[in-house]
């Protein structure tokens, strides 16, 4: 693990941030005059950027997007950003990765301001070398995107390997030529992350060191 750089998304993965997610989505969708989300469509706007959740899982016009997301950050802004629970068995993962010298980075479609809020609460934060997230304007929100911010701010990590629940994850990491760890644990539907290439999914935080020798 020495020098090796470990990436892991944030919603999902390293914390269950879905209850101030759906009370956000719920804040924005009744903004707007718009039915109330299904669980399902919950569930699925955690982990995708904001912008394409809105538009892609919950449908809002385009023209719509710009209030649902001026919406949905004034209720999380507001406190709901802090309704998360770390999931039981990552502040192990994380203190043994870094005991065995690995470098540890925040890769996620989150705003960055509101990652470093998160992980700040959580006190997760001094486990990583860097967060990389979103910009507020959308210009930068795509996996592929923050991936690449966060492999030019490590450039002498070694082996980097990323860490997520989505298929979003999967992806964004392939771009770049990175292998991901499916974080089994997260809201993925059965069988998302494999059919999204994941080189292999693990059910709990305790997998994933066992993974990354094998990778």
């Amino acid at each position: 693990m020495q020098g090796r750089l470990v990436l892991f998304d944030l919603d999902g993965t390293l914390v269950d941030s879905a209850p101030g997610i759906w009370s956000s989505v719920r804040a924005a969708v009744a903004a707007l005059g718009a039915a109330d989300p299904t669980p399902a469509q919950l569930r699925a706007m955690v982990g995708p950027p904001l912008q394409d959740g809105f538009a892609q899982v919950l449908g809002v016009p385009p023209a719509d997007v710009p209030r649902a997301v001026a919406a949905y950050r004034a209720h999380y802004s507001a406190g709901a950003l802090l309704d998360v629970t770390v999931h039981d068995g990552v502040p192990d993962l994380l203190g043994a990765l870094r005991v065995a010298g690995a470098v540890l980075a925040v890769a996620t479609s989150k705003p960055e301001t509101f990652a470093v809020r998160v992980l700040e609460h959580t006190g997760l934060l001094p486990a990583f070398a860097g967060v990389h997230g979103a910009t507020l304007d959308g210009a930068v929100r795509h996996k592929e995107q923050v991936v690449a911010a966060a492999l030019a701010a490590h450039p002498d990590g070694l082996r980097p390997v990323l860490v997520g629940d989505r298929a979003q994850d999967v992806l964004g990491a392939a771009v770049h030529g990175l292998p991901c760890i499916g974080a089994g644990w997260g809201p993925a539907e059965d069988g998302e992350l494999a059919a999204a290439g994941a080189v292999v999914v693990v059910g709990t935080p305790g997998e994933v060191l066992p993974a990354l020798t094998r990778i």
